[in-house]
């Protein structure tokens, strides 16, 4: 199941599943705990996303409609959560707890096999467009039109997913990728593939994923509930490396023996298996929300929601810059190796498979974190940006292929922290639209930051554009950090700790006889 870019047309509402009824949808007027400056700036923990009846106040009870457009889950009166509230969520859980749940096994299962054509794709398309035309720019091209549908059409995309059952609309958008896949095999080994046939399919496989990623990210909770949200999160991202693994190994292979056509069916082949798996699962098992009734200013409402809230918006900036500038790795690994190293396709299967592991092991030990905390993305998308510094000056093949490994990791670290505290301090009624906008951020910045990110490669060289790529996140991780800080009533503490320097964020009123005392 690609996790890539982009999204389209989805089919209209299901009539209410009463098979269902047992779990109790998203409320009208139950608002989310509104964010609190210090509680977003502590980033011990996310805030839940429903919280307990206030006193004198009957919980609503289930059946109950969602949020209407009239009503603004941000509305005044909401009680906010004090920082230094105790997380929910345990803090340690079992790495495989999730996977108990029959529906996200047959969902985990079905990824296993269409993220490692995922992967199989990128590669050779990177590599298809990299031959055709012997430009960096290009390939950065290609990726800009796969993201520029979740840029243009985002939001809408979300507003759709609120709407419409989940299970339904994923098995027209897996469908609709899966033919994508098969047309382009079809024009690479019948010999007629142009460049501009591989920018078509980029931009077809985009609008598919404008509904098709909140849609599955969405669809998550459903299957697992809210307990094992981070833990199936952090599994799915574990899933789509360890496909990543063995997706660009695979192609790297078929690249150099067949041609890039056959990797291109085998993509399109990988997803019957999570369409097998959307078939087979039990729909009295799901933890269904009630679905958002359509209505006027339902995506204005989304924005106002996710503009009060500083838990939010400023994740959702960060991954933005980040995924603007940061994650052009199609461009940048591909520069390398043809370019820079002058070791062809095998080396780039290399670097791609290196940083899944990376990615990997991160995703694995966010699976064991029971909280998602803001301090933890900071730091992660600090040291992911200087790891790309370092990397860009890396003077030999093996020294940046091994510095890959903690790139993968610190990236997979901002991704799922980021997803996660965002889907968990998120009103069910609203999580659609709010995980669109995430998804448009993180990946529709990719229009505008890989055609920049191509040409400045191509006219400086590899080593400038990842350096540059590496410099914006790390400004922008530590801009953000710092007004996190400001907005929780934070400051700066520079100090030493068992001989070493200490950096730590704390509160304000604390007087230094009192920090000397820590």
């Amino acid at each position: 199941m690609s996790t890539g870019p982009g999204a389209h047309s989805a089919p209209a509402p299901a009539t209410h599943d009463s098979s269902a009824a047992h779990d109790s949808p998203a409320t009208t007027g139950t608002t989310p705990a509104t964010a609190d400056p210090a509680q977003a700036a502590d980033p011990a923990q996310a805030t839940p996303a429903t919280p307990p009846a206030t006193a004198g106040t009957p919980a609503a009870a289930p059946g109950t409609s969602p949020a209407t457009a009239e009503t603004s889950p941000s509305t005044a009166g909401t009680t906010p959560v004090a920082a230094g509230t105790s997380p929910r969520t345990p803090r340690s859980t079992s790495m495989f707890s999730s996977l108990k749940v029959r529906n996200y096994r047959l969902f985990f299962m079905g990824q296993v096999v269409s993220n490692t054509g995922t992967w199989m794709q990128r590669i050779a398309q990177d590599w298809l467009v990299l031959s055709l035309t012997g430009s960096s720019a290009a390939v950065g091209i290609t990726t800009a039109l796969q993201f520029l549908p979740m840029l243009l059409f985002g939001l809408y995309g979300g507003v759709l997913v609120d709407r419409l059952p989940k299970r339904p609309t994923l098995l027209v958008t897996q469908t609709a990728m899966a033919l994508t896949g098969l047309a382009l095999a079809f024009l690479t080994l019948s010999g007629h593939v142009q460049v501009w046939h591989v920018y078509v399919a980029a931009f077809a496989v985009g609008l598919a994923t404008v509904v098709d990623n909140p849609a599955r990210q969405s669809f998550v909770s459903e299957m697992v509930g809210p307990g094992q949200l981070q833990n199936a999160v952090s599994l799915n991202s574990a899933n789509f490396q360890s496909a990543r693994l063995v997706g660009p190994a695979v192609a790297g292979l078929l690249i150099t023996g067949v041609g890039t056509g056959w990797a291109f069916l085998l993509n399109g082949l990988s997803f019957v298996a999570p369409i097998a798996g959307l078939l087979l699962m039990r729909a009295r098992e799901l933890h269904v929300v009630q679905r958002t009734p359509r209505g006027k200013g339902q995506l204005r409402e989304g924005l106002r929601y996710v503009a009060g809230r500083p838990d939010l918006i400023w994740p959702i900036v960060l991954v933005g810059f980040i995924g603007t500038f940061g994650f052009n790795f199609p461009v940048w690994l591909s520069a390398y190796a043809d370019d820079t190293f002058h070791a062809g396709a095998g080396a780039y299967s290399l670097f791609n498979t290196l940083m899944a592991l990376g990615s990997l092991a991160g995703a694995l030990l966010a699976a064991r974190r029971g909280t998602a905390r803001l301090r933890v993305l900071i730091a992660a998308a600090v040291a992911f940006g200087a790891l790309e510094v370092v990397a860009a000056v890396a003077p030999s093949l093996w020294l940046f292929a091994l510095l890959m490994v903690p790139i993968g990791i610190a990236g997979l670290t901002v991704n799922v922290t980021a997803n996660t505290s965002v889907q968990m301090a998120t009103d069910p009624a609203m999580r659609g639209r709010v995980m669109a906008l995430f998804m448009m951020v993180f990946m529709g910045g990719s229009p505008l930051g890989a055609p920049l990110v191509g040409w400045v490669t191509d006219a400086y060289g590899p080593r400038i554009g990842f350096a540059l790529g590496g410099l914006v996140s790390m400004a922008a991780a530590t801009t953000i950090g710092l007004v996190l800080a400001r907005l929780g009533g934070l400051r700066v503490s520079l100090g030493w700790h068992r001989g070493a320097p200490r950096v730590r964020f704390v509160p304000r009123a604390r007087t230094e006889e009192q920090l000397a005392t820590v």
